[in-house]
């Protein structure tokens, strides 16, 4: 409607703009006096007159000082005529040069054509600028139903993308190999009578790289590549969402051997029969038609699906069955080998500097996905241009390693020196429990250097990833945690407000021991509280309580033991070793920051 309205708008700017045309034509270059033919007469009388020009019913009349003027005469009467009814003398006329013009030029068809012809001209433009409007809503109207898939061909070297790109993950790779041999080889699979799976489930943390490896089997198999997101099919219109469905598979059809990608197919995969639309919600059809087209009565053969999402528990059982999405392949979160293999891909066009050791970086980056990786070293390349430097040093990569885990540094945020005092002998008393308990991992740095919304950290991390946690590591972790105010409360006599985030976290990990790792002697072997989420809303609404008021109460009086006792730990290590306690604490305050060879030295 704002189209349209500005349309009509700029028409009648148009129409209004027409008759200064017209009168653009008619302003005369030089200005000319107007006079009467009495006055005229007179002017002949005297030879003052040098020329006339007649034009129809007008008289421009040159004098002979220079001066022009126009007089009006009688539409029928002609100059002749005229000046005979006037009596003038005929010697005189002799001496005035006469001409008469008649406008057939240019200026003449515009003036008394375009008013006709310009109308006309305006009104069939306008009804065909309605007509092109109507008819763009009909072509919006039947390719509504149209996938927007977008179709990446391989003959696109530039943008092709293959298994060399795509570092870690060697299991997950292992599996597509076959996908893409069948592709480039369908008659071995064949002619043994194995049919290669038609749908292919990747699994994995957002960040692990299923949309690169997806886009690697394609650029390997050298095949098209349809790309679309589980949410384009969903539209507020049932049945448009399975339209688009039916066009994908048949443009895939076309095309075969192919592969189709559907990113977050959560969206429209989840289990049926939980929404509030009933069996005519627009993302049950929109399912459905997706299972048709994998698995039903029409072959689709060479069409291979690929789908990628991070919420596998909520989709339906019907897609997750053999002949639909037949294999699973799960994407984990790198170890260090693969993290230090993904920095190296994504460090080729780089400038590293020689002490730049990508090992230590993939130390310092556990729990990091191949999208955080990626991230961490366009920071630290950010950070370098931003110094006006040439290479990428260590010392930018692990400074952005703080920046991606905490966010920025706050240089506007200063502390005055008794909250400087207070914040290193809480950072203090984290690194020194961290450095005394052998459950616990090494500290790589220590910092009061406000970083988001901490006002220092201390940063501890393992020397090897762990995929399991032992009871001893998680208690020990609870005493770090909470070393950080028992050491406020032996210092200061008192505590502050800066231990907020330690003791939710606490209280968290506490929780979690007892409800659902079973590590608590008391409660015994079995988890507490089954988590339910409503489908419909996509999101976790409450916790259902599978036990007794009486089981909650000893699951709080558990949780208060726990923490209790970490506490403990906290201030027995505190008050043991409170000479270390006062060195790194006035090591914080001198430096602001230690790294792991300077706190460790505070140690010798």
């Amino acid at each position: 409607m704002k189209k349209i309205n500005k349309n009509i708008i700029i028409a009648i700017i148009i129409f209004l703009l027409i008759p200064l045309l017209f009168a653009a034509f008619n302003i005369p270059l030089e200005k000319s006096e107007t006079a009467d033919i009495g006055k005229l007469i007179t002017e002949i009388d005297q030879e003052q007159v040098k020329s006339i020009v007649v034009k129809e019913n007008e008289l421009n009349v040159l004098l002979s000082d220079g001066k022009k003027q126009i007089i009006q005469k009688e539409a029928n009467e002609s100059l002749s005529t005229l000046l005979k009814n006037y009596a003038v003398n005929p010697e005189k006329i002799k001496k005035i040069s006469i001409e008469v013009k008649n406008d057939i030029g240019l200026k003449f068809w515009l003036i008394n054509i375009l008013p006709f012809i310009i109308p006309i001209i305006l009104f069939f433009g306008f009804f065909w600028f309605i007509m092109r409007q109507a008819q763009g809503v009909n072509n919006k109207a039947i390719s509504f139903g149209q996938s927007g898939a977008r179709e990446f061909s391989p003959e696109k070297k530039s943008k092709k993308i293959t298994f060399k790109d795509v570092a870690g993950v060697k299991e997950a790779k292992h599996e597509l190999v076959e996908i893409v041999d069948f592709l480039k080889n369908p008659k071995k699979f064949l002619a043994l009578g194995a049919n290669i799976p038609k749908g292919v489930l990747l699994l994995g943390a957002p960040g692990t790289g299923k949309t690169l490896l997806a886009k690697a089997v394609a650029g390997e198999a050298n095949v098209p590549f349809f790309h679309i997101s589980g949410s384009e099919f969903v539209e507020m219109f049932v049945g448009v969402g399975a339209s688009r469905v039916r066009d994908l598979f048949r443009r895939a059809k076309k095309s075969a051997p192919c592969i189709v990608f559907i990113d977050e197919i959560d969206a429209v995969g989840r289990q049926r029969g939980a929404g509030l639309g009933g069996s005519h919600d627009e993302r049950e059809q929109t399912l459905n038609q997706i299972l048709v087209e994998m698995d039903g009565f029409e072959p689709n053969n060479n069409v291979i699906v690929i789908a990628a999402t991070n919420r596998p528990d909520v989709l339906d059982s019907a897609l997750l069955r053999p002949g639909r999405f037949d294999r699973r392949v799960t994407l984990d979160l790198p170890d260090i080998n693969d993290r230090e293999d993904i920095l190296s891909v994504h460090a080729r066009n780089k400038p590293l500097a020689e002490e730049a050791s990508l090992r230590n970086v993939a130390e310092r980056t556990p729990g990091f996905s191949g999208a955080d990786l990626y991230n961490l070293l366009n920071e630290a390349a950010i950070l370098t241009a931003f110094k006006n430097q040439k290479e990428i040093t260590l010392e930018n990569i692990l400074e952005s390693v703080d920046k991606v885990l905490l966010g920025p540094e706050r240089k506007s945020h200063i502390l005055s020196d008794q909250e400087k005092k207070i914040t290193a002998y809480h950072e203090a008393g984290h690194a020194l429990l961290a450095h005394e308990l052998p459950n616990s991992d090494p500290v790589r740095k220590v910092s009061i250097i406000a970083r988001g919304s901490a006002a220092g950290y201390t940063l501890k991390l393992p020397t090897e990833d762990k995929k399991l946690h032992t009871k001893g590591q998680i208690i020990d972790d609870l005493a770090v945690l909470l070393a950080g105010r028992v050491a406020e409360e032996e210092i200061f006599g008192e505590v502050t407000t800066g231990a907020q985030s330690d003791l939710s976290q606490a209280t968290k990990i506490a929780k979690k021991l007892i409800t659902e790792f079973g590590m608590s002697e008391k409660l015994g072997l079995r988890t507490f509280g089954e988590k339910e989420e409503l489908i419909f809303l996509g999101r976790e609404l409450h916790e259902q309580r599978d036990y007794s008021e009486k089981s909650a109460e000893e699951i709080d009086q558990e949780i208060n033991r726990f923490i209790e006792e970490a506490a403990k730990t906290a201030r027995r290590v505190i008050t043991d070793k409170r000479q270390y306690l006062d060195k790194i604490a006035n090591a914080l305050i001198t430096k602001e920051t230690l790294e792991a060879e300077e706190f460790n030295a505070l140690f010798v």
